[in-house]
């Protein structure tokens, strides 16, 4: 007789798990954990988001991470999963669930959208808001762990300001220009000129030496708009390179920095009304001067109405964070437990994930 894992009113059944999935455009990460936090299985894999990759790759690519999440562990006893999943679709939820049953997943997972996952990802709290940078930029007003208020979040061409791509093409921009006006000088423009123009690849120079210098720095301006037209999602990659810049006291840099700081925090105080600001994404979650100038921008900005008075926090590990809504939203918790475990779901990887 097959043992039933239906939570009774006394809880859950010792021995079970929770999953977690987060689905993004560049790669998925599912997390498998027991009901005290613990990580029992982890593992990434390609691009997750259906939208922007087509259903069939993104099923593969978290069908994948799954299967690796679970070796070792007896997947009839995952008894609530819940998958974060950037650009979802209607028709991912059904066929995610032929995956978990394939797999020995009694039941498929709960479709979330990413912006929600990322906010849990950095506070307990079911209330707040998130300010998300990374290659785009986005504000969201997180209501009872459902997302209710965007901000932003418009795409590189027309929006995502503060944006790893924003800051990227004001880089480039400003580079080009102190060119066409006839000068090299400055740090930040000798950086993006060995980016672009050195004999590394693209994105990796991060130096000043070596660079192949033209017959005149219109010339040199020329070659880098002919490079960023062609590749314009380079220009993302620019974003460090501004920040080092900025952290040597480079003035081009230094207002870059400042202007991409300004931006992200308008947006998200369009949406903040009270409780906690996660920061997210690669911009604000990585140590350096954009996530410093947010920080005390917000800092600033909280006494002008005591309604926005709230903690700064930082979101961890995503995949962890949907495994814990699913077992904090599924009753497997309660909410003075789920407090409690929140920071253990959401613990980064200590060591590197299975990779499939």
């Amino acid at each position: 007789m097959t043992e039933s894992l239906a939570v009774s009113p006394a809880g859950p059944p010792a021995g079970t798990f929770v999953v977690g999935v987060d689905a993004g455009a560049t790669s998925t990460r599912v997390a498998v954990h027991a009901l005290d936090g613990t990580r029992v299985g982890y593992a990434t894999a390609g691009a997750g988001n259906p939208s922007a990759h087509g259903l069939a790759r993104a099923v593969e690519a978290i069908g994948a991470a799954l299967e690796g999440a679970l070796r070792g562990v007896d997947a009839s006893r995952v008894v609530a999963s819940l998958a974060g999943v950037a650009g979802r679709i209607d028709a991912l939820e059904p066929e995610l669930a032929k995956v978990w049953a394939g797999l020995g997943v009694a039941e498929g997972p709960r479709v979330a959208g990413d912006v929600a996952i990322a906010y849990v990802a950095g506070t307990p709290e079911p209330s707040g808001s998130l300010l998300l940078s990374g290659t785009g930029a986005v504000a969201a007003r997180i209501e009872d762990h459902e997302l209710v208020t965007l901000a932003d979040g418009l795409g590189w061409l027309l929006g995502d300001a503060g944006s790893g791509f924003w800051i990227g093409r004001a880089a480039a921009r400003a580079v080009v220009a102190t060119l066409d006006r006839g000068s090299r000088d400055g740090l930040l423009v000798r950086l993006v000129a060995a980016d672009f123009l050195g004999a590394g690849s693209p994105g990796e120079a991060g130096t000043e030496a070596g660079v192949a210098w033209g017959a005149s720095p219109r010339a040199d301006a020329d070659r880098i708009v002919r490079l960023a037209q062609a590749d314009h999602m380079r220009l993302a990659a620019l974003s460090r390179l501004v920040s080092r810049a900025a952290a040597e006291g480079d003035p081009m840099a230094v207002r870059i920095v400042g202007e991409a700081a300004g931006h992200l925090v308008s947006t998200v105080l369009r949406v903040h009304l009270s409780g906690p600001v996660v920061l997210a994404g690669s911009v604000l979650t990585s140590e350096g001067p954009v996530r410093d100038a947010v920080r005390e921008l917000l800092a600033r900005a909280d006494p002008i109405d005591a309604r926005r008075a709230g903690s700064v926090a930082t979101a961890r590990d995503a995949a962890g964070a949907a495994a814990w809504l699913a077992a904090r939203t599924g009753g497997l918790l309660s909410p003075d437990r789920a407090r409690e475990l929140h920071p253990v779901f959401t613990r980064p990887p200590a060591v590197p994930s299975i990779r499939c």
